[in-house]
């Protein structure tokens, strides 16, 4: 009997232990529509939309901000270091961004990023 518990406890505290970001996450269709450039998002901002961009990082603009360009128009993106790729990328790296758009009183769009995925 005290086997099956210290193995029932081992399996709880294992279970505790796991990072939240192992459980899988939906990515199939959905029913919004997804803004297919800069462009489009600067001339309809949706707050927290999710964007998939593709483009160039242009320049650095701050700590964590940048400007990103994909042939359209240009926006300032919001990338924390965690979420740089490990290459080094320079303003002719072609780069794939996934983030929300974030729209704030009185500021331009900009795009918080989660995800960036260096394209060949």
């Amino acid at each position: 009997m005290k086997k099956i518990n210290a193995c029932a406890a081992a399996l709880v505290v294992a279970g505790l232990l796991l990072p939240a970001s192992v459980y899988a996450q939906y990515v199939g269709p959905s029913n919004q529509v997804q803004p297919k450039s800069v462009a489009e998002i600067l001339k309809n901002p949706v707050d927290d939309q999710v964007v998939v961009l593709q483009g160039y990082i242009t320049k650095k603009i701050g700590k964590k901000k940048y400007i990103f360009s994909d042939g359209t128009a240009e926006i300032r993106v919001e990338i924390d270091a965690k979420h740089l790729p490990l290459q080094q990328i320079d303003q002719k790296t072609r780069v794939q961004l996934t983030g929300e758009v974030e729209t704030e009183f009185m500021q331009s769009p900009e795009i918080d990023v989660e995800l960036v995925t260096v394209l060949k």
